[in-house]
């Protein structure tokens, strides 16, 4: 027994068996978390009735999501048309993967985690143009057309305070970068602020969050890319949404706040603690700021974000030449 979960084959299934687990349970923890900050927010209290708190809300709209219809539009390409959400929702455990949420609880440790994120989240991207496309629906069409320039612009700044802490580790390994912050006082956060304020600014519009949801804006495009999406089909741009959120947020967390790093509890309720302050501050944005247009929204990427993410990369370059 001991040798068949020695075997890295095995590892990875249970790893991937339990990154699933983790998803399902997760995305119905940020459904409620969400209506119940949205409430706050508006001073109301939010889902109640369905078990105590709302607490069982979640777990009812999901069944009634399964519960629905599929419906494929007229005129429709009906094989890109349900493709798109399950291609949005597939590498989401792959992505969860080089995510280390202790020393010794990470699925699977890699040299290049950081590459192999960036990499597979991209496919959201995909999925986002293909719903579009093959919706045959012209509000879906434009949605897709946002998400894509949206997603290419705002890729480059969040890889270039990406590679701030990659000159600074030395390493693209999640485990090395955050076993270098031990100790609050030398989390990346004080030495990078400025790429942390790029790198969560651009993971808001990476995730499609509001102000930032231009894509589904429901005051232009009814719901963009989704808009003739119902059931499942919906549920699962829903569940994917809310799960690269983690993923960003995880990464966040371990580049520039030390990861599993905190005092007294164990290591990966600090993970998860910080993972859920970046969600509830997400949260908090969505239903705070007002949508900015999208020329606005471009403008910030090309004219703010990547300039001073260049200057930010070469003084790091530079102030690690020196002091190398």
């Amino acid at each position: 027994m001991t040798a068949l979960l020695a075997n890295p084959l095995v590892q990875l299934v249970i790893a991937l068996l339990a990154l699933l687990g983790f998803v399902g349970l997760n995305g119905l923890v940020l459904v409620w978390m969400e209506r119940k900050v949205v409430g706050f927010i508006q001073r109301r209290p939010g889902p109640f009735e369905v078990g105590p708190h709302g607490l069982l809300q979640p777990l009812a709209d999901a069944l009634k999501l399964i519960g629905k219809q599929l419906v494929t539009p007229r005129g429709a390409d009906r094989p890109l048309f349900w493709l798109a959400p399950i291609l949005s929702v597939m590498p989401v455990p792959l992505c969860f993967l080089p995510i280390p949420f202790s020393p010794l609880l990470t699925g699977m440790e890699l040299n290049v985690g950081v590459v192999l994120i960036l990499a597979f989240s991209g496919l959201n991207v995909l999925a986002l143009c293909l719903a579009g496309w093959g919706s045959n629906n012209k509000y879906s069409l434009l949605g897709a057309a946002r998400a894509v320039s949206q997603s290419v612009a705002y890729e480059i700044p969040l890889l270039l305070t990406v590679l701030c802490i990659a000159f600074q580790s030395g390493s693209l390994n999640l485990n090395v970068i955050a076993g270098h912050q031990s100790g609050i006082l030398h989390w990346n956060l004080w030495v990078q602020p400025l790429a942390f304020v790029m790198f969560f600014i651009a993971a808001t519009a990476e995730t499609n969050r509001a102000p930032f949801d231009l894509p589904e804006a429901e005051s232009e495009l009814t719901a963009g890319h989704h808009t003739e999406y119902s059931g499942m089909g919906f549920g699962l741009f829903m569940l994917a949404e809310y799960m690269y959120m983690i993923i960003i947020c995880g990464m966040a967390a371990v580049l520039f706040m030390g990861g599993w790093d905190g005092p007294v509890a164990p290591g990966w309720w600090w993970m998860v603690i910080k993972i859920y302050a970046m969600l509830a501050a997400m949260m908090w944005f969505r239903w705070t700021f007002p949508r900015v247009r999208f020329d606005q929204l471009l403008n910030v990427c090309w004219k703010w974000l990547i300039p001073l993410g260049l200057a930010n990369l070469l003084a790091t370059a530079l102030i690690m030449k020196l002091v190398g």
